[in-house]
Parts: structure tokens; sequence; C-alpha cells
């Protein structure tokens, strides 16, 4: 034994057989849930909207996938496409982040914002990104949800916004932190129309998102499993000197605390926002039946 461990001979790995060898897959390929832990082919998962075909976990869309599930065939028109942010506060390497985020994702800030229909029901749509600084708040994306508020109070027609956020953008300071109430006046113009607002939130809506437009909405919808809130669980513990439940911030807890309207499954919430949208055009005219009667 002792022989062996100071021997001088190298022992060398065995060449591995073609049937031992591993198999080398391009990144991408295959996905695991982190739920139930089952791999499956990342095409096959984009086929079934980013749901897993085992349990039923919501995987984070992009902007644009998400308005392809939900708004009819070739009716999406972009709104603002071109706006992009600047460094207001000369933030240090801000600029080169941008740039980056918008090699990475194609987008050219956080949010894309539309007209379109759901189900032949016109709508004016906008749908935050999270892979694009997190989905946070600055000048253009507080710029671009207003004007897409203002566009739909203009044309009568429900907002219907998908936010997905860490919330106010720290490289913009207050600049970001006044889109809080910019967007919220514009929504409160929409509301002094009568024109329908439905909020729905995804994984994840947190911090200044959550605690202004995202939860604002004449219907509050969430997907199963989202987290939502303001401040992180560690800070909240820290501030109450409480333990937390372990499903605290989820679209469940807050359903069950009366925050949330529904939690709608991923598959569903097209269905969901027809029918709302049925409800209203359906108000919508007997109320201009209503006024034609009485002139």
């Amino acid at each position: 034994m002792f022989k062996d461990l100071f021997s001088k001979k190298r022992k060398y790995a065995p060449i591995p057989s073609e049937r031992t060898q591993p198999t080398k897959m391009n990144d991408g390929v295959m996905t695991k849930c982190p739920g139930c832990k089952t791999i499956m082919y990342s095409r096959e998962l984009k086929k079934d909207l980013n749901l897993c075909s085992e349990c039923g976990h919501h995987f984070r869309m992009t902007a644009y996938e998400r308005v392809d599930c939900v708004v009819d065939d070739k009716t999406f028109r972009e709104m603002d496409a071109g706006m992009l942010s600047g460094n207001p506060l000369n933030f240090p390497e801000y600029e080169e982040k941008l740039t980056k985020d918008q090699e990475k994702t194609g987008l050219n800030e956080a949010v894309v914002t539309g007209e379109g229909s759901i189900k032949g029901y016109p709508v004016v749509i906008g749908v935050m990104d999270s892979r694009f600084r997190m989905g946070s708040m600055g000048a253009v994306v507080g710029e671009k949800i207003s004007r897409a508020i203002l566009q739909a109070e203009k044309n009568g027609v429900p907002f219907i916004m998908f936010s997905a956020s860490g919330g106010a953008r720290m490289q913009e300071g207050v600049v970001s932190l006044m889109q809080m109430a910019k967007t919220s006046v514009a929504l409160e113009r929409l509301h002094q129309a009568k024109i329908p607002f439905v909020s729905i939130m995804t994984h994840p809506t947190t911090g200044g998102v959550s605690a202004s437009f995202a939860s604002l909405g004449d219907y509050n919808f969430a997907e199963p499993g989202a987290l939502i809130g303001f401040a992180g669980r560690r800070v909240i513990e820290q501030t109450i000197r409480e333990e937390l439940p372990n499903d605290f911030q989820t679209a469940e807890f807050l359903l069950e605390h009366g925050q949330l309207d529904q939690v709608v499954h991923r598959s569903e919430t097209k269905g969901v926002l027809a029918k709302i949208l049925k409800i209203h055009a359906w108000e919508k005219k007997e109320i201009n039946n209503e006024s034609k009667s009485s002139i």
C-alpha cells in the first residue's frame, strides 16, 4: 500500500470508448424545469407557450413572445420602437450596459408597446421584458407606457399591461422614480374616461412598478407562482422582526389576501382577456345607444 503511494509509475485514465463518450449538445438545446426537474427540448418548450409539459411551471417570456401568444395574428403595430434612453445623471458605464442589453435582447428598451386586437377586439398593449436591465423602469419605459395609455384613451379602447420588472432603474435615480407618478396620472385619465385597464403581473413584478401602475388595474391578474412585491423578503423580515410565510409575495398569497382578482394560467390568458373585452364592448355599445336615445 505504502509502496504504491510513493511509486513513480504514472496512472493514466482509460480512453473512453464511443459508447461511454459523453454526448455534447449546443447550449440552449435542452432546458431543465426548476420546478419538477424535467429536461425538455427548448424548441418544444417554446411551442408550448414556455410552459413545462409535466408540472406547468411558467418560464419567462420575451416581450415579442408574449405579444405573439396574446394578440391576434398580424394585427400588432408597435409604437415608439425607436425611443432610446439617455444618461441624465452621467452614471458611469450606463451607456455601455444599455448597448449590451440592446445587442443581447434585440430591444431598444425594457418595454414594447403597440396597438392590436384580441379575438377581434381592439386594444393597446404594453409588455415588459425582464432581459433588458431586469425590466427596470427608467425615463423611456415610463414615457412609452404613458404614451400607450394616452393612445388607449384617444382610441377609446382598453389598455392591457404585462409587467415584469425589478422596479425603478437605479442609474436614473429620481428621474426613474418620477415615472411612478407619471404612469399613475396617465391611468387616472383613462379611469376618468371610463376605459378599462387590465394589469397582468408576471414573474417578477417588484419595486416601483408593483407600487405604481402594475397595481392600479380595474382588473389585477397574475400568472401562477409569480413573485410580486415592493421590498425584498429579507428587508421586510428585518424591519418587522418576524419570519414571513414561505409563499409570501407569490401570486397565490396575494390572491388569498385580496390584492389580486385572479391567478390566470398562461394558456387561458387570451380567453380571459377576450371575455373582459366582450363585456366592455357591450357596455360601450349600451352607453352609445343611451346617449343617442337621449338626443
